[in-house]
């Protein structure tokens, strides 16, 4: 059976049941995007520009638990890529982004030369670090055995991106896919069942005698499907439990186990709850220092920790920080989860009820959204998150930016059942959120999407817009402006002086009426600048029809409270105190 290189690779994303595929034109890609317009079970979806296709790819693979794709061309194509990869290969997001090469006889090759054919960049040695597998297609009848083994890589273990190369030439070739070599899997390497059991008994032990425990849920929750079996678990041990940014929707805002998200930028109780912690267990989380704090000995440190990880690698980089884990498993999340439902637990239920206690008053000293915000004429962020998640219906999927955006958003939103928040959350890229809540409302069939951006990240692609319009998607834009870049701003007060070079008008950075731009590209718009009218201008957003963007103006000044200085531990921990005092002195001072 012989078929065109470019049908066979659309026909293979068939099968693998990709009905979208973000695509940016170019010379080295026509082939390929040609195939995929004529298919009929694919829809292409041209985007603007090629980071923007990268991070709808990525985006749309979280979204609907499958592989995403991208098509573009060579050269500035293929490298505008970069950052959206960066994004999934952090996150360990499963996504095929083929893009277009020079024909193979206008390859440089080994010549030394930098460049022979037009637009020739070597592509397999940029993407090389950011990916599971980066191959370039030298003969046509390769095409076969690299796309299945690209897939296989992708998906299997701690899944991440593949990205696959194709001279201009090998697209327009025609294979006889009878006669090729095929891609056979090996399978992957099973766990030792008995030491995997011993763990468990040992994890099990450490579990019955904890008093002051916490479950820490992270994005391997997500990735290994288990969200719906932790919840289980959990009500079973009956842990407190707080999330990493990427799991803060698994449990709904008046869940009793659930405390909220912590680390540098999380909440005071959440991050107490951890320090004052006597047992943690982490499952998905690769804890990073972000979470951790700084250094990261400082970690929970009377704890005794258990630390489950699909990457073995994550297990034992502590050695280099000087922190101990006293129990790593190795082992998918959702193995282990089940494995432990079916086992007999008698945790300390008493002592764990006082720990409840202590935490809940926490809660009720360290509040994320003070009294007087309401009291302020103008927007306050906090409250407009507030209002906001008030606003949200159940089963909502939001998309948010980088910055005190998703800042806000972790501390102060409360999430309700069956509502999803997503952001590239280990790369932060600023510009992700747009072109992901196109991906998320394509990928569920033109569903509304809430979108959270701030006003210097919408810029990096704002020129989606276009996209957002030309297919009508209800996306509502919530952009949050304080006239430049609050994150940066407070990073420049804590380190430089509060000299805000290149993050402020003053500092170089332009005027720009969104409202006007929105309006130019065909978007319904909106304005809010006072707490009062945060309510009704929000409903109105949300209740529009078709896509809309709704300015929310807050003042300058605002920053994201509490947030941990990082690198200065002594001024953000009190000294350990002597257990029988831990509980009730212990305080983490936010800047």
């Amino acid at each position: 059976m012989f078929i065109k290189v470019s049908d066979y690779i659309i026909k293979f994303l068939e099968e693998k049941k990709i009905r979208d595929v973000f695509v940016v034109s170019g010379g080295a890609a026509l082939h390929l995007i040609n195939s995929a317009g004529l298919s009929k079970k694919v829809n292409i979806i041209p985007m603007v520009h090629e980071q923007a296709a990268a991070m709808a790819a990525d985006n749309y693979s979280r979204v609907t638990n499958n592989i995403g794709a991208a098509i573009v061309t060579s050269g500035p194509g293929a490298t505008n890529l970069v950052t959206g990869v960066c994004g999934a290969y952090f996150d360990s997001i499963p996504t095929i982004y083929i893009t277009g090469q020079v024909s193979t006889f206008r390859s440089k090759n080994k010549t030394g030369v930098r460049q022979i054919g037009f637009q020739e960049t070597d592509c397999i040695s940029i993407f090389k670090s950011i990916t599971k597998y980066a191959v370039k297609i030298k003969k046509a009848d390769e095409i076969v055995y690299e796309l299945h083994k690209a897939y296989h890589i992708a998906t299997s273990g701690r899944k991440g991106p593949v990205l696959i190369d194709i001279p201009d030439n090998l697209q327009r070739q025609k294979i006889n896919i009878k006669k090729i070599k095929k891609y056979k899997a090996n399978k992957l390497k099973l766990y030792n069942k008995n030491n995997l059991n011993n763990k468990i008994k040992q994890m099990i032990k450490m579990t019955n005698i904890a008093k002051r425990p916490i479950i820490i849920l992270g994005w391997g929750i997500h990735l290994s499907n288990s969200s719906k079996i932790i919840k289980k678990l959990c009500k079973k041990i009956g842990f407190p439990v707080v999330t990493t940014w990427a799991m803060a929707h698994l449990f709904e805002a008046k869940d009793p186990l659930s405390i909220g998200t912590w680390g540098t930028h999380g909440t005071r109780f959440s991050n107490l709850a951890v320090q004052n912690s006597d047992l943690v267990i982490s499952i998905g989380s690769r804890l990073d220092t972000k979470a951790t704090g700084s250094p990261v000995s400082t970690f929970a440190r009377e704890a005794k920790k258990i630390m489950i990880d699909i990457d073995e690698t994550e297990l034992n980089k502590f050695k280099n920080y000087n922190l101990k884990i006293d129990l790593k498993i190795n082992c998918d999340a959702n193995k282990i989860i089940q494995k432990l439902l079916k086992k007999k637990l008698s945790t300390n239920k008493v002592e764990v009820n006082k720990w409840f206690i202590q935490i809940n008053k926490w809660k009720e000293k360290y509040p994320i959204v003070l009294k007087k915000y309401y009291k302020e004429k103008e927007i306050n962020p906090y409250i407009f998150v507030k209002k906001l998640s008030a606003e949200c219906k159940k089963n909502e999927l939001i998309c948010v930016d980088t910055g005190c955006a998703i800042a806000w958003m972790m501390q102060a939103f409360e999430f309700k059942k069956d509502q999803k928040l997503f952001h590239d959350f280990n790369n932060t890229a600023m510009g992700w959120a747009l072109p992901g809540a196109i991906a998320a409302s394509i990928a569920l069939k033109r569903r509304k999407i809430i979108s959270v951006i701030g006003d210097g990240s919408f810029q990096l692609n704002i020129q989606e817009l276009g996209t957002l319009v030309k297919h009508n998607l209800p996306i509502k834009i919530f952009l949050i402006n304080n006239s430049g870049q609050s994150m940066i701003r407070q990073t420049q007060e804590q380190w430089l002086n509060a000299k805000y070079f290149a993050s402020s008008f003053e500092g170089g950075l332009p005027k720009i009426n969104f409202l006007n731009i929105a309006t130019e590209y065909g978007l319904k718009t909106f304005s809010c600048s006072l707490n009062k009218s945060l309510k009704e201008i929000i409903r109105k957003t949300i209740q529009s029809k078709g896509p809309a963007l709704c300015e929310i103006k807050i003042n300058t000044s605002h920053r994201v409270v509490p947030q941990v200085k990082f690198g200065y531990p002594n001024e953000d921990l009190e000294p350990l105190l002597p257990r029988k005092e831990f509980l009730q002195n212990m305080i983490i001072k936010a800047l």
